[in-house]
Order: structure tokens, then C-alpha cells, then sequence
């Protein structure tokens, strides 16, 4: 009886830790763009997305995620998670919902679209200031990129 207890504590364990949906780590140089199958390079521009059962998208670009999304067949409702690099903190990701975006012509991004992502609207708005450019929030760059 006993060891029947431990097999159905350990496949108890097993099953609630292998069903939490989070975030993976972006292997810079190794993932592919889920979008447009370019590496992911750049720690400054890249994203990605996670649904609701797990599944992994990683991009080389914000853009390039906002145009996978723009798919009907995504439904952004259905992601568990929406995650954009922080342009001043490479390698952060932060989640895109709440971030500030500034398309400059001053910051290149992957794609070409100069698309870059910040945690804080008062650093985005700095930067703007400094090297020109529009600053958008989700709603609103999912429509510029989107057209």
C-alpha cells in the first residue's frame, strides 16, 4: 500500500509541475524567428509569446511577433504571455501590454521596422526626445505595424 502511495504522490508531483505555463529563456544565437526563421540575435528587440497551454514563440523583433499576431488564427486572448525586450535592459523582457514603443528611424531594429520596446514611458519619452521618432502603446503600434 505504501508504494502505491509514493507512485501516486510522485505522478501527482510530475503532472502539476509539468503543466505550468511560463516564459522559456530566449537562447540568443540558436532560436529561430517563429515569424520570419531569422535567428535570434539581438537582445535589445527581441519577443516572444506563450499561450495558454504552453506553447513557445520566440522572434528575432517585436514587429515580427505583431504580425504573427495579427493572424486570426492567433487569438491574443489566448496567450498566457506577451513579452517584449527592453531596449535599455537587453535581455529583460517585460510584458508588452504595459510597455511603451518608439519607432525612431535612430534605432535600427532586426526587421527594419526601428521598432523598439521600453519598460518605463518616461525613459521611451526621453529617448524620443533625444533621437526623434513616435512613442505608441500596444493598442496603438499593433495598428501601425499591422497596416
Amino acid at each position: 500500500m505504501r508504494n502505491i502511495f509514493s507512485w501516486v504522490s510522485v505522478f501527482l508531483f510530475m503532472l502539476l509541475t509539468s503543466c505550468s505555463v511560463e516564459p522559456d529563456q530566449i537562447n540568443y544565437g540558436n532560436d529561430q524567428c517563429d515569424f520570419c526563421k531569422m535567428g535570434v540575435v539581438d537582445k535589445s528587440h527581441s519577443a516572444q509569446y506563450v499561450t495558454q497551454k504552453g506553447k513557445q514563440f520566440k522572434f528575432d523583433a517585436v514587429e515580427c511577433m505583431i504580425r504573427k499576431i495579427s493572424d486570426p488564427a492567433v487569438k491574443e486572448s489566448e496567450l498566457a504571455f506577451i513579452l517584449v525586450a527592453d531596449y535599455n535592459n537587453p535581455g529583460s523582457m517585460v510584458d508588452a501590454k504595459t510597455a511603451t514603443f518608439l519607432v525612431s528611424k535612430a534605432i535600427k531594429s532586426p526587421m527594419g521596422a526601428y521598432l523598439s520596446a521600453f519598460s518605463d514611458n518616461a525613459v521611451a519619452v526621453k529617448t524620443q526626445e533625444e533621437v526623434g521618432g513616435k512613442v505608441y502603446n500596444w493598442e496603438e503600434i499593433k495598428k501601425y505595424i499591422a497596416k
